[in-house]
Formats: structure tokens, sequence, C-alpha cells
């Protein structure tokens, strides 16, 4: 059975074949009609692009990339899923690169990684989003760059949610639970999304005329083993908290594990809550309550922003978005009930 080719897809949808191009590259000026019925002639006809030729005819490689140091891995597989999605309906390819943000010739690397792959464009988590010598770097180099959950100095096209109010809001829910000795487990100091859900929680704290004990700031990594430290430090203090806010599920499950563990109930002693609404936030007992941080649908935002740029004028639209924010959601599950 021959392949599907470019003209069989022009001919089903009665464009031409020029037409067909520029909806598989996402050029812009196509009518939504067309669109839709190319689109449609491509799904019909399950048509796959020639990637080499494809490549040679437009000096594009089709392939992002996306950087990341270490993230928990849910929070990584949540974001795959969304890049990979977006990637797959415009027939583009992905590249991973995984580095060490403190690494001193990290700039170097995810430069040589970029230039070996020939990448039309970059996704950065944090904290890499936050180096300044990177993005200025990928900037000189051409490279359109997308950050994911921070800000940049530089300008910098952003997707992320409100995350000091996401966790002004989760404090709120614990306090008007009728928590008043309200703990909070710190993510990562090299992130920005940590500094503004501690940024949150203070606000929170301060509204509600609370005051926040000694040892009740606690330091975590993103990751489960700082947090059950974390929980277990907090837990040990003369008069410890009464609800934990982790400033994410990896750290808020071990809590749970540490309350667990000290025949605690959860949420009876200890009210627990989460960050990102993970998968893991609904697998522990009980169930996680939680900020659903839409990481799937902030991954393919991401993608589909850095595709849209491959022409100047949608390089153009791109930098004028700016940052893109996400709507966030409270979880409340069985981990805060009272």
């Amino acid at each position: 059975m021959r392949s599907v080719t470019i003209d069989d897809v022009a001919k089903a949808a009665g464009v031409s074949i020029k037409t067909v191009s520029r909806v598989v590259n996402r050029e812009p000026n196509v009518r939504a009609a067309t669109k839709e019925k190319v689109e449609a002639a491509i799904k019909e006809l399950n048509y796959r692009p020639n990637q080499s030729a494809r490549g040679l005819a437009s000096r594009r490689s089709y392939m992002i990339g996306l950087v990341y140091d270490s993230p928990s891995p849910n929070y990584l597989a949540n974001l795959q899923a969304g890049m990979i999605e977006a990637c797959r309906e415009s027939h583009y390819g992905m590249a991973l690169n995984p580095v060490s943000y403190h690494a001193p010739d990290m700039v170097d690397q995810v430069m040589h990684w970029a230039r070996q792959a020939f990448l039309d464009g970059v996704v950065l988590t944090p904290p890499l989003t936050d180096s300044e010598p990177l993005l200025e770097a990928l900037r000189a180099q051409d490279i359109p760059v997308v950050i994911l959950s921070s800000r940049s100095t530089l300008g910098t096209p952003a997707v992320l949610i409100d995350e000091v109010e996401a966790a002004y809001q989760m404090t709120r829910h614990l306090i008007e639970a009728g928590h008043s000795r309200v703990a909070l487990v710190k993510g990562h100091p090299d992130h920005y999304a940590s500094r503004c859900r501690e940024e949150g929680f203070l606000k929170a704290m301060k509204e509600a005329g609370l005051d926040i004990l000694d040892g009740y700031v606690a330091q975590g990594y993103f990751d489960f083993a700082s947090g059950r430290k974390a929980a277990a430090d907090l837990l040990s203090l003369p008069v410890p908290p009464t609800a934990i806010f982790a400033s994410n599920d990896d750290m808020a499950a071990a809590a749970i594990y540490e309350a667990h563990s000290r025949k605690l109930n959860v949420p009876g002693d200890l009210a627990v809550a989460g960050f990102d609404d993970t998968p893991l936030s609904r697998q522990v007992w009980p169930g996680m309550t939680t900020v659903r941080q839409p990481i799937r649908a902030m991954g393919r935002q991401a993608a589909e922003a850095l595709m849209d740029a491959m022409t100047a004028e949608g390089r153009e639209k791109l930098a004028e978005q700016g940052e893109m924010v996400i709507d966030f959601e409270l979880q409340l599950r069985g981990s805060t009930a009272r």
C-alpha cells in the first residue's frame, strides 16, 4: 500500500499543495474554514509529513526541546504529556535534556545540545527559567524560548499560574477550617514558585492575624525525602502544627506518610494540603487537598506557542504575549476535611 502524500491531502481538501504545507507548518494567514478542511483531510487519510523533506524545504528541524533540572517525577510526566500531545498534532518531535542548574558549564551544555539537535525552540522549567545567562545565550542564537512557572526579567514569554494567589487561597482554606497553627513546607530555594507560594502563605496568615510560631516554616526541596524530614521536624516541635501546607504534592504525601507513622489521624489530628494536583494526590489516603495547577495544559500551551513562533510574524506575536496566565483551582479532598 503506497504512502499518503501531500498531493493526496490537497486533492481531498480541494486546496493547493502550498495551502496544505502552510497548515502543516502552522503558518499564519490561513482562513479558519480552509484550515479545518485540510486538518480533516489529514486525519481522514492519516497523513504523516516526511520530516526530512519538510526540514530541507523550510530549513527547520521540526524539533523542540525541553530542558529541566530534576523536577518532581509527577510534574515532569504531566508536562511531557502535554507537550507531546501538541507536538504530535503538528507533526513535531521533542527532545529532552536534563541538566544541573548549578553546573559551572550549564549554559554551554544547553547551547551545545540545542545546536547539535538543530532545535527550533526550547521550553525551560524552574529553576533554569531564572538563569539570565542561559536566556541571553538562547536569545543571542535566535532560538525561541518559552519558560514555565516563572517570570523573566528579560521579558521572555512565560506560561504560569498566579502562584501567590493560589497559595493564599489554600492557606485561607486551612484557616477557615479552624486551624490557627498552620505550618508551611517550602519548596526548593532556587525556584521562583517556592518564593511565590511562601509569599501567599505569609499574606494569608498576616491577614487573619495569626502568628507563625518558631520553626513553622520548614525547608523542603520538592521531593518526598525532604518533605518527610520537614514534616518530622514540624511534628516534633513542643507545640506542633494542626495543619501543614506543603509546596508540592510529593512533600504533602510525605507529610501524610509521616503522620501515619506517628499514629496520627489525617485529617483529625493533622490536616495536610499540597500543590499541583498530580496523580499522587489521588493515590494517597485520605485523598489529598491540593491546588490544581494544570501542568499538562501548561506544557501543551508552551509547545504550541513555540511552534507558532516559527515564522517572523509568529515570533513577534509570541513576544507580545508576554505572560500566558492559566487558571488554577483548589481541589478539596479528605486530607483537610473537618
